[in-house]
């Protein structure tokens, strides 16, 4: 890999995150409620945790039923809070992509904002079920509202990155990319499965070796 595209992937952490093996997040349900009755605040964002958790697992096909299984209330509660389906995977998917940019954001303007940025979004790789919720929404992008949220992550992203770090346009482009490729190795297991071939192995340890190189920079 260049030195170009080094400066411009994630940064220190991804070794960890690349290298971590935890298969599918469980979809068990939700423990039941003490004698406290939860807000309806509290109750919604118990979906929405829910939600997450399954449609990651299922993506766009998964049901409400499922999610309501998994919060440990009724289906017809599920769709009263939420509508439909669709309304309720958005809901989750902008709590995600949300997360995304938050992260992104927290980091200040300045001749490190780069690396630092790199940094914040390999810390969110750790939670397996936001890493597939987002890609599950990519791949639903052809639905308008979740079109509309999946670019605008990607393009707030870019320019968080360019603004935040003073990068050319290149840069950027290069940033979201490797960023990108680290999803969706970790998406597919790729680093516990580099037996499969010569292929997938020698990009995991490409793109092992550009973080090693980065952290030693």
């Amino acid at each position: 890999m260049s030195a170009e595209t080094r400066a411009a992937g994630p940064g220190e952490g991804a070794i960890a995150s690349l290298s971590a093996s935890a298969g599918p997040s469980a979809v068990s349900p939700a423990s039941p409620a003490g004698a406290t009755r939860m807000t309806g605040a509290a109750r919604r964002d118990q979906i929405l945790a829910a939600a997450r958790r399954v449609f990651a697992e299922g993506g766009y096909a998964a049901s409400t039923d499922e999610v309501a299984r998994a919060a440990g209330v009724s289906q017809p509660y599920v769709v009263r809070l939420f509508g439909s389906k669709r309304d309720l995977f958005l809901a989750a998917y902008r709590q995600a992509t949300a997360e995304i940019l938050a992260a992104l954001s927290s980091v200040p303007p300045g001749p490190d904002a780069g690396a630092l940025m790199g940094d914040a979004y390999v810390e969110l790789l750790a939670d397996r079920d936001l890493l597939r919720l987002v890609m599950h929404g990519f791949i639903a992008g052809t639905d308008p509202e979740v079109g509309r949220e999946a670019r605008h992550c990607l393009g707030e992203a870019f320019r968080l990155f360019t603004e935040r770090s003073g990068a050319d346009p290149d840069e950027g482009r290069r940033f979201v990319a490797f960023g990108m490729l680290i999803n969706v190795l970790m998406a597919t297991d790729a680093m516990a499965h580099t037996d499969e071939g010569p292929g997938i192995e020698s990009l995991v340890r490409c793109v092992v070796e550009s973080v090693q190189e980065r952290r030693t920079e």
